[in-house]
Parts: C-alpha cells; structure tokens; sequence
C-alpha cells in the first residue's frame, strides 16, 4: 500500500463525560495483531478498575484483521460501533481502547453507541490523523542567483521542503511522492532552463497531516 490513513506516531488519550461516566478513548498505530494486543493489555493493567476496556481495530493493506470487543457491554453497543468510526474515517493499521468508569446512570442500547462512537472520534480528532505516503528524498541543487526563484517556486507548490544547504551552491531537500519525482524533476528543468542539479535518495514513510471525517 503507497499512501494510507492512520493515527499520529505515539497515539495518545481523550477523556469524554456522558451523565456521570467517564469514557477514556486510546488510540495508537498497530501493524499486528501482537502489537494490537499488547497496546490492549497495556490500557487494561493501568485502567484495571474500570467498569469496561472496550476495543476495536483494523489492520492491514484492506484492514484484512478487524476485531470489536464490548468487554462486558450489552453487544453490539461499544466494540462494534467504535470500529465504524475507524471504517469510516478509512484509518489502516490502528487500536483504539475506550475505558468507562460507570457513573451511576444507564445510558440505554442507543446512548452506549453514541458514546463509545464519540469516544473513539473525539480521540482520533484530539491526537490527530495522518496519511503516510511513500516519498523519496530529492536534492535540487542550483547557483545562488536561481535561489530567490527557486523558493518562491517551492512555497507555491505541494513538494516539501525539508531542509536547504547552503555551500557554493544551495540545495533545497525534498520530500517527493515517489511517482511524481520525474514530474519534479522536468518542472525544474524548465523553471531553471536546465541549470539545475538532482540527486534521487531513498524511498521513506512520511506522515502528512489530515483533517478526519474528509473521505
């Protein structure tokens, strides 16, 4: 898979309160099911008072591994419903684990899926979604007097600049979506009549920030 949505590197937390309980929503990347799990265990051992550690995730290049859990819950009413708010924001490769405390009040078949939905999208707006998309290092080198153009060029386009050297010559380091770097390359090319040097590096994961819900 080139490019994918998931959650930020690290994950993180989000307390919500609904008529008394607490909802804990936990979200963090996985690429297994090991991993899933362990991340799992992890929220269960520091939350082990809790009423209920309910889980959902999607893992794979077609989210081939989906599992929903309501830990105790009326079925259907947690695991189930979280795991639609990851189908459809289209997250890949992501646990999420929504800690309730019981706070006194029943919250009915229909309030628990509200809840726990709420839960797991208000942590993954709160810690915030990526798209990693395989990009490969490009460096541009060009003389001092093409450099002006050559920024200005680069702030009105979509490659990331990733740092800028400057020597003799200055080089601007980019990041590139792998299949648009011979695109990359003839737009420099023609922008700097041909006065511009490329060196193509290697291919890396890049997380590029998203707002959810956009799908």
């Amino acid at each position: 898979m080139i490019t994918y949505k998931t959650t930020t590197e690290g994950g993180g937390s989000h307390e919500i309160e609904i008529k008394g309980s607490r909802f804990i929503g936990h979200i963090a990347r996985a690429f297994s099911e090991e991993e899933a799990k362990a991340f799992v265990d992890t929220i269960k051992k520091e939350h082990w008072k809790a009423t209920h550690n309910c889980v959902a995730f999607q893992i794979g290049d077609r989210n081939e591994i989906q599992r929903a859990l309501d830990d105790g819950e009326p079925s259907g009413t947690a695991g189930v419903p979280m795991l639609e708010v990851l189908k459809q924001n289209d997250l890949h490769n992501v646990v999420v684990v929504v800690t309730r405390y019981f706070g006194g009040t029943k919250l009915g078949a229909g309030g628990l899926v509200r809840a726990y939905s709420s839960a797991v999208s208000e942590v993954m707006h709160e810690v915030g979604v990526v798209e990693r998309q395989v990009q490969t290092a490009v460096d541009v080198t060009v003389d001092y007097s093409l450099s002006g153009m050559m920024e200005n060029w680069l702030e009105n386009s979509t490659y990331q600049l990733q740092d800028t050297t400057y020597m003799e010559n200055v080089t601007y380091h980019l990041g590139v979506p792998t299949a648009q770097v011979d695109q990359l390359k003839s737009e420099i090319i023609d922008l700097t009549s041909d006065q511009a040097s490329f060196e193509v590096g290697e291919e890396t994961y890049v997380d590029v920030p998203v707002n959810p819900d956009n799908h």
